[in-house]
């Protein structure tokens, strides 16, 4: 790109930021979830190796907070890693969850956030597992933001394990399978998930130009908005993010219906 060309866009686009800030109306998400989509693509696209698309990525999540916090949201769920990408290469694998483990330390510092790691953390390293729950702890007391770590994380997986903890529970008390069966509802379940006792989320982002879930919050996302954004993730600005925002509260919401 042309270097005017960048340097018209350094000048416009706050403004043109600003104004959307500006007319975002009141209706806005309370929980946002986001597929962090596209650090290999992007990778690619700049000549760089696959752990330099993961860094940039990771670079991006804390400005990203900081857009959410700007608009009011109470809820953000981030997928950074799902149960699939634990079949990696190991060459591969093994340098991400280092990256993740830095990145959810970093945020976890900040003490802005509240952060929750969400996902099967029994697949993980041992020591990736210790690292998210560590973070977790340390900003158990934090008022602000409650930031869902998705890592290791499938839908299927948590409603699999969902179940198993509501047989468990019901197993605990000595309720026959039978009696369980008269009474079993959506909420026993939804009781049982990673995400318990939070709202469901209103919008869910997708960058990187993929338009499909990928297993993203199967339970949670039933009455969902969706809104796929071209940027691969280590390119989404803040204009993407108000944008989307803006689409959000242009709709009319049907849930489900």
């Amino acid at each position: 790109m042309a270097d005017w060309k960048r340097g018209l866009r350094r000048v416009l686009y706050p403004a043109y930021e600003a104004r959307l800030l500006r007319r975002l109306p009141d209706n806005r998400p309370q929980h946002i979830a986001v597929l962090l989509d596209g650090n290999r693509r992007w990778a690619r696209s700049v000549g760089r190796d696959t752990a330099h698309g993961y860094r940039a990525g990771a670079a991006n999540i804390e400005p990203m907070l900081g857009w959410c916090e700007e608009v009011g949201i109470e809820v953000v769920t981030l997928w950074l890693l799902s149960t699939d990408n634990l079949n990696r290469p190991e060459a591969e694998l093994t340098p991400l969850l280092g990256i993740i483990e830095d990145s959810v330390a970093a945020l976890a510092e900040e003490r802005r956030w509240r952060l929750h790691p969400v996902g099967a953390l029994d697949l993980l390293p041992a020591s990736t597992a210790e690292k998210l729950k560590s973070a977790g702890d340390a900003t158990s007391d934090v008022e602000g933001m409650l930031v869902n770590i998705a890592v290791g994380y499938g839908g299927r997986r948590e409603i699999a394990d969902a179940v198993r903890s509501l047989l468990a529970e019901h197993a605990a008390r000595g309720t026959s399978l039978e009696e369980l069966a008269q009474t079993l509802d959506v909420d026993d379940i939804s009781a049982h998930l990673y995400t318990k006792g939070q709202p469901d989320p209103d919008l869910v982002i997708r960058t990187s130009g993929e338009q499909r879930l990928g297993g993203f919050l199967l339970w949670q996302s039933a009455t969902s908005e969706f809104y796929f954004c071209e940027a691969y993730w280590p390119d989404f600005r803040r204009v993407d993010f108000l944008r989307a925002i803006r689409a959000y509260a242009q709709r009319q919401r049907r849930f489900g219906t």
